[in-house]
């Protein structure tokens, strides 16, 4: 899949330093940085920097802190800053396709059509023998949204290259730990609550966002506890079914699962699921010897959407 165009900002800079992703959060501020060694990702740095508040000043702090190099830089918008939408692909030459899917999306936005920043993900369904429509994810974020974001970084003297959005990130994680020709569901539970992607050879076909977060699945209140999680496996199986339904020639064969040991929600939903459901382990997939906290399941749950923005991998031109 290529990677969405629209968060591009067109910043000319060095590939040989790979990626540096900076994130921030309502906790802070998290820094990765990664690059391809042959298919094999390396992560050099993984770090978070905790502020009640982040402004262009702080941002200026944590660059030079993290005394970071010229390379790359991407950042991900937060999960109210955009919205992703799965629609049926109009019938248009390809230059067509974005005007198009503007006047699918114009109602479904919260602002105008032309203060919006549009951009498509192709679902390949044909690709692996399917009969159901072609299907496309737009992605819309407010122009004021685009500029504020733009704005900050270059207040920081950080010059983004992409702004992109935590679907992708978590897709380019999924994709290091694929079996070929079957589809990977990876669920991942952070600040902004839970997120569900199933992908395959690289493709994202599914996203689902879950409204139960890190700390909700971490309440002292062992019944409220206990209701979140139920919630988590009812969103799940959902999920799972509508996905076989619409795509039942991609079998699912397992679910992968970031959040903190400590939860045993990877037995519970093996348990009722009927699905392997694996803690994720990032060195299956990638050399962490640089960073050894990425070791640690509840630091990944933190890290994983600034380290999948890090992991962005575009093939050269031929």
């Amino acid at each position: 899949m290529e990677m969405p165009q629209f968060f591009k900002v067109f910043k000319k800079s060095s590939r040989a330093s790979g990626w540096i992703a900076v994130v921030i959060s309502k906790r802070g501020v998290h820094i990765a940085q990664a690059k391809y060694v042959g298919t094999r990702p390396q992560i050099s740095k993984c770090v978070f920097y905790p502020l009640p508040e982040v402004t262009a000043s702080t941002l200026e702090k944590v660059r030079k802190d993290a005394q970071l190099e010229d390379a790359r830089f991407t950042t991900l918008l937060s999960a109210n800053e955009y919205q992703l939408m799965m629609v049926d692909a109009p019938n248009v030459p390809v230059d067509e396709l974005k005007t198009a899917i503007r006047w699918k999306i114009k109602d479904s936005l919260s602002y105008h059509i032309d203060d919006a920043t549009i951009d498509v993900l192709q679902i390949p369904v044909n690709k692996y023998g399917g009969d159901r429509p072609q299907s496309l994810y737009a992605v819309a974020a407010s122009n004021e949204t685009i500029r504020r974001r733009i704005e900050l970084f270059e207040k920081a003297k950080i010059e983004l290259s992409v702004i992109d959005i935590p679907e992708m990130a978590q897709r380019n994680v999924a994709a290091l730990f694929e079996m070929e020709g079957r589809g990977l569901a990876m669920l991942a539970f952070g600040d902004e609550g839970g997120l569900l992607t199933i992908t395959c050879d690289g493709e994202l076909f599914l996203a689902r966002r879950l409204e139960i977060t890190l700390g909700q699945l971490q309440d002292a209140d062992e019944n409220l506890r206990q209701q979140y999680l139920d919630r988590v496996e009812l969103e799940v199986q959902r999920s799972l079914d509508y996905f076989d339904r619409q795509f039942h020639h991609i079998p699912v064969n397992r679910i992968l699962l970031s959040a903190p040991e400590s939860l045993g929600l990877d037995k519970m939903l093996t348990t009722n699921l009927g699905l392997p459901v694996e803690m994720l382990d990032l060195a299956q997939g990638m050399d962490i010897f640089a960073v050894p906290e990425l070791t640690d399941s509840e630091f990944v749950s933190y890290a994983l959407p600034v380290l999948g923005a890090a992991l962005r991998h575009e093939k050269k031109a031929l």
